[in-house]
């Protein structure tokens, strides 16, 4: 590797309470198949909190077995430059800015074999498992299976920090089939609630109502498009949405919140034959009356996972502006003080996405 050290900075999880920074981690070697980037920058996801906090759904418990591969690096929101190629490698050269999609399909099973790649049965993301290692480290190995894609030069390193998560926002909107008439709520407004402000506003829905608990983060989905935002604190949201409707309801309900309360309330004020979508992951089992759903309203129930298809559009309209990603990236940190940076993270100090730099 001419040029490239034999170690690195990296954080690594050896277990769900040893996390530990390492400066003489090995750089991963260049197969054939595969590239290396230098790491330029690397967000902190919801998902990489909760790894850290010890979920079961990453570490296991008496009811599931555990997901993670330790030791690994984590990080899946990351981009870099190519420093390193494959032999066997095409359509990329060496100084390309490229970003991949977060999860690696296998290939051969049924899901990637129809063009669901996002469902892979293996299901390996990176950043969870040792051979899928991830972006909070000076240099990644994207294997034979990474779906890679390029970056312009001029698009900033702030603003490509959200692909991943816009990407994921798009594919969720996506699901909910906006059309012209429809009233639309997206319940919580993070960074994946924001994105989906963005996006959908390029769908033209007749009305989008932003909730969440935080002013700030209203503030700031107004400013990205939504026509109203009601903090359900301090406004009877599910009243609001009837006089607003003449008592049927919202068309569409988006769950970006990850609280039960959130589900209870869309299905409250969703109108008959509506469209809920359910993006979140949740800490805790949410309770609902399932007569709702059927014998009541009749309702569309949909998930959204990850963000397949998604990655040119987001890439190109980042970069153009027609997605809107300013003040979203709110703090930057080098990975020496990863503590703090997933303390910030956690949005106690009013953060949307928190990333390092490298």
């Amino acid at each position: 590797m001419m040029g490239i050290p034999k170690t690195m900075k990296a954080l690594v999880a050896y277990s769900k309470t040893d996390y530990r920074l390492e400066t003489n981690y090995p750089v991963p070697e260049c197969g054939d198949d595969d590239i290396i980037i230098k790491t330029e920058g690397c967000g902190i996801c919801a998902g990489d909190l909760k790894c850290k906090h010890g979920a079961a759904m990453f570490w296991g418990d008496e009811i599931q077995p555990s997901w993670v591969e330790p030791p690994f690096i984590p990080g899946h929101e990351f981009l870099g430059r190519i420093v390193e190629i494959g032999k066997n490698v095409k359509n990329f050269k060496i100084g390309d800015r490229v970003i991949p999609e977060q999860i690696v399909p296998c290939g051969e099973c049924r899901f990637c074999k129809d063009g669901h790649y996002w469902m892979c049965q293996p299901h390996r993301i990176l950043g969870f498992f040792n051979s899928c290692n991830g972006g909070m480290a000076e240099y990644v190995k994207l294997s034979k299976n990474t779906i890679v894609h390029k970056i312009p030069d001029k698009t900033p390193l702030e603003a490509a920090l959200l692909i991943e998560p816009f990407a994921c926002s798009k594919h969720c909107v996506d699901r909910a089939e906006i059309k012209a008439e429809d009233i639309l709520v997206i319940s919580g407004a993070g960074t994946l609630g924001l994105g989906m402000v963005t996006y959908a506003r390029s769908r033209n829905p007749k009305k989008i109502i932003t909730l969440d608990l935080v002013d700030d983060r209203l503030n700031k989905a107004k400013e990205l498009g939504s026509d109203l935002v009601w903090n359900p604190k301090k406004t009877d949201v599910i009243a609001e949405i009837m006089k607003l409707t003449d008592g049927y309801g919202c068309d569409i309900y988006i769950e970006a919140t990850g609280a039960p309360a959130s589900v209870v309330q869309g299905m409250k004020m969703i109108r008959k034959l509506g469209r809920f979508i359910e993006f979140s992951v949740f800490a805790e089992q949410t309770s609902l009356d399932w007569s709702i759903i059927g014998d009541r309203k009749e309702l569309d129930v949909r998930g959204s996972h990850l963000s397949p298809y998604c990655y040119p559009y987001v890439i190109e309209n980042i970069t153009n502006g027609k997605l809107k990603t300013d003040g979203i990236v709110s703090s930057v940190f080098k990975l020496e003080d990863w503590e703090s940076a997933f303390e910030y993270a956690g949005g106690k100090h009013g953060d949307y996405k928190v990333a390092f730099k490298f």
